[in-house]
């Protein structure tokens, strides 16, 4: 699998992370996650999809899609789910721009085709080599791995990470920091005309 790998330190960098290991259990599935958001209207976010569902969709519509590897006895997995995911920015962001999809880690039952080969839900997430929880995986619409961030992370965060994902500017060699103070913009405004190659 391809991989951005500079974006993977960048961004495990300057999240504020946090991985599950206490037994506080939460069981989800493939479905839609309703809670309520602060206003006490029911949101819905997307992780609908099945991962094959997923890719056909990202392919289709030329979106980057998100995988959230979760397991049922994730605590940190369920805040995510309460207030990042819930959050109304992320959750109108999530599902404008990206496709998203959620893998239950531990099913040995479930499996899912990426990149020519069968991987059971187990085997899918040593393949994206992830050992905490929550962990994303971002992958671009041709199936390359952009990189995978393990842990929580804060709605303000992660509403960065999602516009420097979908601006590829990791793709521009801007590191997320530098993003950061740009705050969120990866073009470079400095940059005259003429400065610009000439044809």
């Amino acid at each position: 699998m391809k991989k951005y790998f500079p974006i993977l330190v960048v961004l495990m960098t300057a999240v504020f992370a946090f991985n599950c290991s206490d037994l506080d259990s939460q069981t989800k599935s493939n479905q839609k996650v309703v809670t309520k958001n602060k206003t006490g209207k029911t949101m819905e976010t997307n992780f609908t999809l099945s991962f094959n569902e997923g890719l056909e969709k990202a392919a289709k519509e030329k979106k980057n899609m998100i995988v959230d590897f979760y397991t049922d006895w994730c605590h940190w997995c369920k805040v995510m789910d309460e207030k990042t995911f819930n959050n109304d920015s992320i959750a109108t962001k999530l599902s404008e721009r990206f496709v998203t999809v959620r893998i239950n880690a531990e099913s040995p039952t479930e499996s899912a085709n990426f990149q020519g080969k069968t991987f059971t839900n187990i085997e899918l997430t040593r393949a994206f080599q992830v050992t905490g929880f929550p962990s994303l995986a971002f992958i671009s619409p041709e199936l390359e791995v952009i990189t995978v961030i393990p842990g929580y992370i804060q709605a303000d965060q992660f509403s960065y990470i999602l516009d420097y994902i979908d601006k590829e500017c990791y793709k521009k060699k801007m590191s997320f920091e530098e993003f950061m103070k740009r705050k969120g913009e990866c073009e470079d405004s400095t940059k005259t005309v003429s400065d610009a190659p000439k044809m």
